[in-house]
Parts: structure tokens; sequence; C-alpha cells
């Protein structure tokens, strides 16, 4: 592969790496939407630039070291257990975000652009391979392919994001999605895929559906914490403000005139 960028073959195959990179990336546009919902207009910015600039840097050096790194047993597995964690954590955040005020802005922000990083990248562990055998190793190739293609998934997050913001389950569902992203993913991890399909054939076939469920019921059930834990915050404080006004009442009741 020639390293020139002013020959026709070098844009050729950028081509391919973008069209290949943007067919394979829709769920990706999910998870950035998911990340971003809560923030405002600015910071939803700061957050997907970030995220992307994180993305590419960490994708080009995963492409260039695929053929080593994706034969790791492992490997998938560990990416698998990553995004149904953010999966379950996306799905209870749906509720927790109207808790917060603005002392947690900076918090939320750096944990959006963390969630796009991780989940971008454990998600994009098959994109890599198909990216890889069209770069072969050109690393200027790698950046400018993923340059293009993972900023334009991210403006596609945008709409995503404002039907987020009118559908309650929308955000659900995405997580429900990411949990199906990483049962598919850990059945195809090097170590695990032969085991299940030698032993547990239907096993490996029902691991996607698998990983949707253990997401969604995870997070259903720390949804139903975190609702029961708000609830009893908010009759305590119901109590202590009825306590506080029956203790104002007496005091400003006219005492009774003792006999004389």
């Amino acid at each position: 592969m020639t390293t020139s960028w002013s020959t026709a073959q070098f844009w050729l195959a950028a081509g391919e790496i973008i069209v290949i990179n943007i067919l394979l990336s829709a769920d990706n546009a999910v998870v950035m939407a998911l990340a971003c919902r809560h923030l405002d207009r600015e910071q939803r910015t700061v957050a997907m630039v970030y995220g992307v600039v994180g993305t590419v840097v960490l994708l080009v050096g995963l492409s260039a070291l695929a053929g080593q790194l994706l034969a790791l047993p492992y490997l998938k597995l560990v990416g698998a257990a990553l995004l149904a964690w953010i999966g379950i954590r996306l799905v209870v955040e749906e509720d927790r975000a109207a808790d917060e005020d603005a002392a947690h802005i900076a918090a939320r922000l750096g944990s959006a652009v963390r969630t796009v990083i991780v989940a971008d990248v454990a998600m994009s562990f098959d994109n890599v391979l198909g990216v890889a055998a069209v770069a072969n190793g050109n690393v200027l190739l790698l950046t400018v392919g993923l340059g293009v293609s993972i900023p334009a998934v991210a403006f596609g997050a945008r709409p995503l994001i404002r039907l987020m913001n009118r559908l309650w389950w929308l955000p659900i569902a995405g997580g429900g999605l990411l949990g199906y992203v990483a049962g598919d993913l850990a059945r195809r991890d090097p170590a695990l895929m032969p085991w299940v399909l030698a032993r547990l054939p239907t096993l490996h076939r029902l691991l996607p559906f698998v990983g949707m469920a253990v997401v969604l019921t995870i997070g259903a059930w720390r949804l139903h914490r975190h609702r029961d834990r708000r609830g009893d915050a908010t009759r305590s404080v119901r109590r202590h403000f009825r306590a506080v006004n029956a203790s104002g009442d007496s005091e400003a009741a006219p005492r009774p005139r003792e006999p004389s």
C-alpha cells in the first residue's frame, strides 16, 4: 500500500475505510446519543468532540495492531462486559438525570466522554478487522479514513438525541441494544466460541438475546431501587416539614388563660 496521500489509490482506500466504518457503526451512533442526551447543546458538542478524538486515536492504534490484538483470548469478553455495564448504567441514568443539579455538570460531561470512547472502541472490534484489511498497516490512511467516518457517525447521533429526549422508552431500548451487541461480541471471542459451539450450540445462537435480557433486567432492578430510595428521601423530607409546620403552629396558637 502506498503511503502517499496524493495518489488516487490512497483516496480510494480511504473511501473504502469511510464506507466500511459508517456501515458498521450504526450502534455507535446509538451509544453516543445515549451518553450525551442529558447534556445541554454546548456540553454535547464538547463531549462528542473529545469522544470522537479519543475514539479515533485508540482505533488507529487498534487497527494498526489488529491481527495480534483481536486474536488474543478473552479480549472480546472484556469488551462485552464493558458494553453490558455501560448499557445498565445508561438505563438507570435516564431516571437519575432528573435528580442532578449544576454541581454535577462537570462530572456528567466527563462521564459522557469516557462512555463514548470506551463503548465506541469496544463496539468497533469487528470494524477494526475490515478497516485494517484495507489499510494494510498504513497509519496515515487509517487516520484519514477513521477521522472522517467517526465524526460522520457522531453527526448522525444528533437526531437520535432529539428522539430520545421525546420518547421515554427509546433510551431503555438503546440499553437493550448494547446488551445485544455485548452478547454477540462475547460469543465470538476465540476463547469462548469453540467451547460453546461444541457443548451449547443453542446458547451460542441465543447469547445476544441473553445479553439484552441481562442488561434490561439488571437495569430495571437498579432503576427500581433508585426510585425506592428517592421515594424514601422524599417522604422523609415531607415528614420533616410537617413536623416543623406543626411545631410552628403550636407555638403560634394562643395559650389558654389561667383561672384567677
